[in-house]
């Protein structure tokens, strides 16, 4: 019995952590977090290179769980259509089934949604500023429809 795994793909606002809680609690599925384990962790969330080894870790464990029949939820951004491939490939070859959850939300309303949360500071949350927004939005690679096509339909 091979599991399933959900990308949730989007720029920060964009309602990733939400929706991965409504998947996790609807299908029984296990999130992978980064920001969460390393708020947990002490980790300073810009830390690029211990968020690789967090990352690294919980693919480890989201591989283990996929080979056990379980759904598991990586909530990682996933901005570049090459971090997406190289999940996907490693799924399938895996045996796995794997879907992609593209949050797609205009810059505007994803600035409205971040300038609130900054004015509430919460765990697991860094203050993250317009220009930065603008500046990751200008990186960030839109699946397009032929990639699209190469993940399995949603479930749920």
């Amino acid at each position: 019995m091979t599991g399933r795994v959900i990308l949730v793909c989007g720029l920060p606002g964009s309602g990733k952590t939400t929706l991965s809680k409504r998947l996790a609690a609807e299908l029984g599925a296990v999130r992978m977090c980064p920001d969460e384990w390393m708020d947990a962790l002490d980790i300073d969330l810009w830390d690029q290179p211990a968020r690789g080894r967090v990352e690294q870790l919980q693919w480890l464990l989201a591989t283990r769980l996929l080979a056990l029949g379980v759904t598991v939820i990586i909530e990682w951004g996933l901005w570049t259509r090459g971090e997406r491939d190289v999940l996907r490939e490693q799924v399938h070859a895996l045996g796995g089934a794997i879907e992609l959850r593209y949050l797609d939300v205009p810059v505007d309303e994803l600035w409205r949604r971040l300038d609130d949360r900054n004015r509430r500071p919460a765990a697991a949350w860094t203050v993250i500023d317009r220009a930065s927004l603008l500046a990751w939005a200008a990186e960030f690679e839109v699946p397009s429809t032929e990639e699209l096509g190469g993940y399995d339909a949603p479930i749920g």
